[in-house]
């Protein structure tokens, strides 16, 4: 037999290569594996199919607010456990170690194409996004802080709905934010909530629901109840695509859905014609009038 038509015998003395874990990612919606890098690059939506991955509230505003500018409000507050429930402690301890947050939500001022907000993303990663007495808190403060500066606010809900390891002190958060809600539209400015996904249970039923415009990321899940409950209440079979972004636009529940990559450019656009004292130009759009100008 010819040398070059000889194959090499295995040899199962041979280490195999392992491939480094965390290089790919399956979409959950087309079942594609996709390379980490390529995602992040995209904003972490899905290029095959477009689907919205989750972000964290750290992600969300890198990519919302301009760079370097974000202001932090009211970091360090975390829950005291008040009511001893079990290992609710440990589990809090857990999230803080994972996310690097204090609680469920980030809070603070940044602009956005250089206009000037309050601004609050949600972690759905922190226990769900649940709203505890910090995370009421957080967002209380936010819009009162907003109203005496005359700023702006947005938020980006994902949550899963009131913290059941604070009881009714967490559903008394519903009614407080919804209160600062309410005298921010007393002062005339404006609020924009985003809902991603998921936008569930106490958040969709306070502050989450109650802006002046309503975006929400493509495919976003939004509701109160789970799909489930509704059914075996109402005792009927739900659309398939109940309770999605597209299904509540359609119903007149919210206003917009606006892809991830294009969210940026549309909040400032919406709080330019809402503020009319703002900027009216982006900082490209300054720079392009200076060179015009210095011809």
């Amino acid at each position: 037999m010819l040398n070059w038509l000889k194959r090499p015998k295995f040899d199962a003395t041979v280490e195999r290569r392992e491939m480094p874990s965390g290089l790919w990612e399956k979409c959950p919606r087309c079942a594609q594996i996709i390379y980490v890098k390529e995602l992040e690059r995209n904003a972490k939506v899905c290029p095959k199919c477009g689907w919205h991955h989750r972000l964290s509230a750290a992600e969300r505003l890198s990519l919302v607010v301009d760079e370097g500018t974000f202001e932090e409000w009211d970091g360090g507050m975390t829950s005291l456990d008040p009511l001893s429930f079990p290992k609710y402690a440990e589990k809090a301890r857990e999230a803080r170690a994972q996310t690097g947050s204090d609680d469920a939500v980030i809070t603070g001022e940044g602009p956005i194409l250089d206009v000037r907000a309050a601004v609050g993303a949600m972690d759905f990663t922190f226990m769900g996004g649940s709203m505890g007495a910090v995370v009421g808190e957080r967002i209380t403060r936010m819009f009162e802080r907003a109203r005496e500066r005359g700023l702006p606010v947005i938020t980006f809900s994902a949550s899963g709905g009131a913290r059941m390891q604070e009881g009714a002190i967490s559903l008394m958060q519903l009614a407080k934010t919804s209160a600062a809600v309410g005298r921010l539209h007393d002062a005339r400015l404006p609020f924009i909530s985003v809902l991603c996904d998921p936008t569930t249970g106490g958040t969709t039923a306070s502050f989450a629901m109650l802006g002046d415009v309503h975006i929400a990321e493509p495919g976003a899940l939004i509701g109160f109840a789970g799909r489930r409950v509704i059914e075996q209440t109402i005792n009927q079979k739900l659309p398939d695509n109940f309770q999605t972004a597209e299904f509540l636009q359609k119903h007149g529940m919210i206003d917009m859905i606006v892809p991830r990559t294009d969210l940026k450019e549309a909040l400032a656009r919406l709080l330019r014609l809402m503020l009319p004292h703002q900027p009216a130009q982006d900082a490209r759009e300054r720079n392009d009038d200076r060179a015009v100008a210095g011809r």
